[in-house]
Order: structure tokens, then C-alpha cells, then sequence
């Protein structure tokens, strides 16, 4: 029987913030190693026989999620978008009724794509081991084997052997430290991965019996989906009278036919900067540093520099985090607060939250070097091939300097060629577009002058990734 891959990319990871925004969440990010959380899901599916992977993400995600998977070798794979976020339960739901819309049943692998596993061999043989559980009608759940006493995980307790795995004999919640400890020395609880593998027919079926409005919304917003390149697009109005539940309290809690199978490796779901500290290893002192970092007399610290040189002197149990636009500095027993400093610049009315300085488009990024009351500053950076839409603005005008590269620039009816050192006047209301027609990335320095500089002073005419 196939095994369709179900990754879900709609986290926030908001206890990771000032790396992971809104806009820019933590399975977009790399952690450990050079490739991000959800091309290390992808990378991993390697070791199965399997279909190619069906991802479900947020749309305003759609572009960073399609280009990852691209950049990995993955090409062309479906990309099942969420006007809104409904929680994990709806997600599984709207891929499972795509998974069987050609009449077949497959198993689907469901994974988050914001997990560390050390072993992808151990995970693939994990997989493996579950596949005649899920045909034989059952929900198997990857169980981790766990390491510490840890409060942050659920967990699952293990029942009678069936198969290759154990009867779930109930899922427990967050426990306190005592609890954790008891769970961990009695050898009968695993952590929960919240990783499964089922029929996409019984996922169905027993959702409908729990949560039957979640599957009706399903059905309405999948009645007529839309096909957009790779993107597949469903009704906003249905999706969003969807009711809003994961997957562990909609169907995994409360289905009869649930088995754990235990995944034995090292494993992390990264939620906060404790847990990547765990997940990356310590040096003698129990430090975990990463970028440009100079380190005097510090202890169990975890510090990362994205731009900058981060200096310690003395310090104890920190958590350090530089960023071209922000910087972090917390207490390692606080990390699970992050979320709180999130929601105070929310509050306060700030952007920090929502976005880095580094912005990224599907023709390329931006970096928004300065900003002023009638002025910003961005340095543009335009893909081999790739094209900005045919737009113009109403309350700015730009000035492009082309620093590396060759640009291809429309400016009303004319079309000129700009090479390194040259430069171009966009004045306030010109059609215009900026194209790279080379085979080495473009940068352009881009300053903006106007009465207004916002994102949405734009209107766009015509634009290859269906944005006008």
C-alpha cells in the first residue's frame, strides 16, 4: 500500500522568536546544521519508499515552502494552502480527502516539519515496522524513547505488545518535574512525537464520529479546490467556519485503535532554546554557541550571532540571541516565556514579531538597510531568471543602483539594460519592473522617497507568481 507523506508547516514557534516570526516561522529555519527543519522532514523521507510529500501550510508561506523544497531537489510538490489556521485536526483532514479524491487509500505518514531526529535510519526502520499496523485499521503513534525527565512533552503509556508496537493505554499531559521522574524510571511511557501513520479513510471515519463538524467544513472547503502551479487552493469561507482542534484531542485521545511504536533515537520537537541547547550538545563548560561568539568565563550558556560579534563575561545560564534587528538575552529557566516578549510587541504596536530585517519574496529577498520619515534604504537581491511584478506606486518614488549583476528594467514604455556602477529613476506613478536575466544573483540598492514607503503601496499589473 503507498504511504503519502503529510508534512504540516504551520507552526509559529513563537518561544524562538527573535529567529522565528510570524512571517518567517521555525520550520523555514536551520537550527542544526545547513538545511532548515522542513528540508531535513523532506531529506529524511529519503530512506522510505513513498509518494511524493504533500505539505500543508499557511498561505502567505506558500513561496519560502515551495522554494525550500526546490532547493532540496524536491520539485513540483503539491502545496495544500490554509487561508486560516485550524490546528492540526483540519489540516490532516484536508489532505486525507485530497489523498483519497482519485478513489485510492493510501497510508499517510503524518509529520511536522519542525522536528529534530538524530538517526533517519532508525526512523525509517520506526516506519517500516508500522506499516501492517496502519493497514490493519490502526492509528500508530511514534513513541520516544525518553532520555530525561522532561516537562515540556507530552507523554503516552504503553499497554499490552500488538505487533511490532504496544496498545497507547492513555496519552498524559505536560507533568511536573516529580511526575516526569516517576513516568521516566517506571520504563512504561514514551514521549509523544506526534508523528502517526493511518488510512486516510480512517482518519476520516473516526473524526467524523468525534468531531463531525471538522470533517463537514473539510469536505465544503475541498467540495471545489483550485489548482495554481503547484499550490492547491481551497474555499476560505468553508475552512474558516472550520472548528479549530489537534489531532491528539480530536481523534488520537479518543480512538480505540491506537499503537505505539517506539522511535528510538535522539529527537527534539525544538520548542524553545532549552530544547535546541539539548539537541545540538554542550562543550565542557555546557555552552552552545553558534556564529561569531567570543566566550570568557561563561557556563551553561546558549548564545547565536546572526550579524554581529556577541561578547560573554561572566555569565550564567543565559540565553543569548542576535539578529540584525533584535537581540534576546534571557534566563535559561525562562525560555519558555519567550512567547510573552511576542506578545507585548504585538501589544505595543511593534514589527519585530512579525518579520526580519531580511524579507523574502519568491523572486528573491530584501534587506531593509535604513528607514526614515520620507526615506528607506533596501538592498534587493533578484534570483537568476526571476522577475519583480509590473507595478507602480503612488506615493514614492525609486532610485535603483545596480551593485552585482545585470537588470533587465521596464520604466514606462521603455526597456533598458543596467550593468554594475549604473543606475535608474523611477519616478511617483511610472509603470515599471525589475527583472534579472542572468545566471548570477542581481543586487540592487533600492532607495525609496516619498510621503508614504508601506508594503501596500503597491499596485501591481501583471506578475508571473499570481500576486496582481
Amino acid at each position: 500500500m503507498a504511504i503519502v507523506p503529510i508534512i504540516l508547516a504551520g507552526g509559529a514557534g513563537t518561544r524562538l522568536w527573535p529567529l522565528s516570526r510570524q512571517l518567517y516561522p521555525k520550520q523555514f529555519l536551520s537550527f542544526i546544521g545547513e538545511r532548515t527543519m522542513l528540508q531535513d522532514t523532506a531529506r529524511r523521507l529519503e530512506k522510505l519508499e513513498t509518494a511524493s510529500p504533500l505539505l500543508v501550510c499557511n498561505d502567505e508561506h506558500r513561496f519560502l515552502a515551495a522554494e525550500q523544497l526546490r532547493q532540496v531537489g524536491i520539485e513540483g510538490a503539491l502545496v495544500l494552502l490554509e487561508p486560516v489556521a485550524r490546528n492540526t485536526a483540519p489540516a490532516i483532514a484536508l489532505a486525507a480527502l485530497h489523498a483519497i479524491g482519485n478513489g485510492a487509500d493510501p497510508l499517510l505518514l503524518v509529520l511536522a516539519s519542525d522536528h529534530f531526529i538524530a538517526d533517519a535510519d532508525i526512523f525509517a526502520e520506526a516506519v517500516i515496522q508500522a506499516v501492517d499496523l496502519a493497514e490493519a485499521g490502526k492509528f500508530v503513534t511514534f513513541g520516544i524513547t525518553p532520555t530525561r525527565p522532561e516537562t515540556g512533552y507530552g507523554y503516552i503509556r504503553r499497554g499490552p505488545r500488538h505487533g511490532a508496537g504496544f496498545v497507547v493505554d492513555g496519552f498524559e499531559e505536560k507533568p511536573d518535574s516529580d511526575i516526569a521522574s516517576a513516568y521516566v524510571s517506571s520504563g512504561a511511557y514514551y514521549w509523544n512525537s506526534g508523528m502517526f501513520l493511518c488510512k486516510a479513510s480512517r482518519y476520516l471515519d473516526e473524526l467524523e464520529r468525534h468531531e463531525p463538524a471538522i470533517v463537514a467544513a473539510c469536505r465544503d472547503a475541498m467540495a471545489s479546490p483550485r489548482k495554481d502551479g503547484q499550490f492547491l487552493r481551497i474555499d476560505e469561507a468553508a475552512f474558516v467556519a472550520c472548528p479549530s482542534k489537534s489531532v491528539d484531542y480530536a481523534v488520537m485521545e479518543k480512538t480505540a485503535d491506537a499503537v505505539v511504536v517506539p522511535l528510538r533515537t535522539g529527537w527534539s520537537d525544538i520548542g524553545s532554546w532549552s530544547a535546541l541547547r539539548e539537541a545540538e550538545g554542550t562543550d565542557e563548560q555546557g555552552n552552545a554557541f553558534r556564529g561569531d561568539i567570543v566566550a570568557v568565563s561563561a557556563r551553561g550558556t546558549l548564545a547565536r550571532s546572526e550579524s554581529r560579534l556577541v561578547a560573554l563575561l561572566g555569565v550564567d545560564d543565559l540565553v543569548v540571541v542576535e539578529t540584525k534587528d533584535a537581540v534576546l538575552i534571557a534566563h535559561k529557566s525562562r525560555v519558555q516565556d519567550v512567547r510573552e516578549i511576542v506578545e507585548e510587541l504585538k501589544e505595543t504596536g511593534r514589527q519585530e514579531h512579525l518579520t526580519h530585517r531580511d524579507v523574502y519574496r519568491p523572486w528573491g529577498h530584501y534587506d531593509s538597510v535604513d528607514c526614515g520619515d520620507r526615506h528607506q534604504v533596501k538592498r534587493l537581491t533578484v534570483k537568476p531568471g526571476a522577475k519583480l511584478s509590473v507595478q507602480m506606486h503612488r506615493h514614492r518614488a525609486e532610485h535603483w543602483v545596480v551593485v552585482r549583476g545585470t537588470a533587465r528594467v521596464r520604466k514606462g514604455d521603455a526597456t533598458v539594460v543596467l550593468t554594475e556602477n549604473q543606475s535608474i529613476y523611477i519616478p511617483v506613478g511610472e509603470i515599471h519592473a525589475l527583472e534579472n536575466p542572468g545566471e548570477t544573483p542581481l543586487e540592487v540598492i533600492e532607495v525609496q522617497s516619498g510621503s508614504y514607503l508601506g508594503e501596500d503601496d503597491i499596485v501591481r499589473f501583471e506578475d508571473r507568481y499570481g500576486r496582481s
